[in-house]
């Protein structure tokens, strides 16, 4: 029997990367997907090469930052596909400038990455709750090596303070929504080639091989590396594990 059969899961920033993967890996797995994301063609593409997988899906534009929308995308959800009973908070944004530079640009980047990192977990968490609390269902947040170190190459401190702060949601829902049976964890990805990263890959070769040379496993991820800890975690294969993250970086917090 497939591992998520009968449930409906939704995943944020599902039209490429990581979202797009989990999506498909859990389509495979038996899970009827609702794919949310702001740029709402590359959704409903997704959600369109799912179906011709003979996979069940639906999708929905949606800005995290909104919280009235992630509200209304949760009762339309409700009113067109059912109750939600696994959630995947992927939806991010990264970018590279430390606190040093021009004002404007580093205010600008606390807010977007603070507003979409963190504040956006908090809002489709906060509007899916009630289906997840009443199903006993599980959430799947997607932190960062960065939930634990400041990386040495040129890296936003609003975005590490963004993936601490997803770790530190992750650990207090866990110890809150326990007694109601839903179990909360997080993946920790390395660096995984994604096109979040795609110009930074291209334009800066010798900052992908510094993460690269630090990786015992000598590689970048690709997104598929996440689906497999990504369907052990909504599955029963990890019924008593809550409150964890899950690293999934290639080894690069070893040494």
């Amino acid at each position: 029997m497939a591992l998520l059969q009968n449930h409906i899961a939704v995943v944020t920033g599902a039209g490429s990367g990581i979202g797009r993967a989990i999506a498909s890996g859990y389509a495979r797995e038996g899970a009827r997907i609702v794919l949310l994301d702001i740029n709402e063609k590359a959704a409903a593409e997704a959600a369109r090469e799912i179906r011709d997988g003979n996979g069940s899906a639906e999708s929905f534009a949606l800005d995290v930052t909104r919280r009235e929308d992630c509200i209304a995308v949760a009762k339309q959800v409700a009113a067109k596909v059912g109750p939600v009973s696994i959630l995947v908070n992927n939806a991010g944004i990264a970018r590279r400038n430390g606190m040093t530079g021009a004002d404007a640009a580093v205010i600008n980047d606390w807010e977007d990455i603070i507003a979409i990192n963190l504040t956006g977990v908090f809002n489709v968490t906060h509007a899916f709750l009630p289906a997840l609390r009443a199903g006993k269902g599980r959430i799947i947040n997607i932190g960062s090596i960065q939930s634990f170190v400041h990386l040495r190459t040129p890296s936003s401190p609003a975005y590490t303070a963004s993936k601490h702060g997803v770790l530190g949601f992750t650990k207090a829902l866990a110890a809150e929504l326990g007694k109601d049976g839903v179990r909360v964890n997080a993946i920790g990805p390395g660096f995984i080639e994604t096109p979040l990263n795609e110009k930074v890959r291209a334009s800066n070769p010798e900052l992908a091989k510094v993460f690269i040379d630090h990786t015992p496993l000598g590689r970048a991820g690709k997104p598929e590396d996440i689906v497999g800890p990504a369907i052990f975690l909504a599955s029963e294969l990890s019924a008593y594990v809550s409150g964890s993250i899950v690293m999934v970086d290639g080894g690069y917090r070893t040494i």
